[in-house]
């Protein structure tokens, strides 16, 4: 059976390190909540989109995906409409989108 020593410099360094922890938790929640209240500002409302709407695709970064359009100066910056298949979350829709368009049809709804 062995003793508890009891060391002054050791439950100093305990309690230091509890202080310097607890004040970095209230740092990065300070931060946290800075960050938190900017992003907020900075972010608009969101349409909402039901099963079955009709969207127009913007065409802004996938020209290249898209048979027989490769030139810049002549396609079109919306596509569609085309029908609202699923809603995956608030910022994703599953699209009904042709064979001529070669991309995965679940898109942010920034790019509708």
């Amino acid at each position: 059976m062995r003793k508890k020593g009891k060391h002054e410099g050791a439950e100093k360094f305990v309690e230091r390190m509890k202080n310097v922890q607890e004040k970095a938790k209230a740092a990065l929640q300070k931060v946290q909540e800075e960050m938190k209240r900017y992003a907020d500002r900075e972010r608009g409302e969101v349409e909402e989109y039901r099963v079955s709407d009709l969207v127009l695709l913007s065409t802004k970064e996938i020209k290249y995906q898209m048979v027989g359009r490769h030139i810049d100066k002549f396609t079109e910056h919306f596509v569609g409409p085309y029908k609202v298949k699923a809603i995956i979350s608030s910022n994703a829709v599953e699209l009904e989108l042709p064979s001529t368009i070669r991309i995965h049809p679940v898109v942010n709804v920034s790019r509708i």
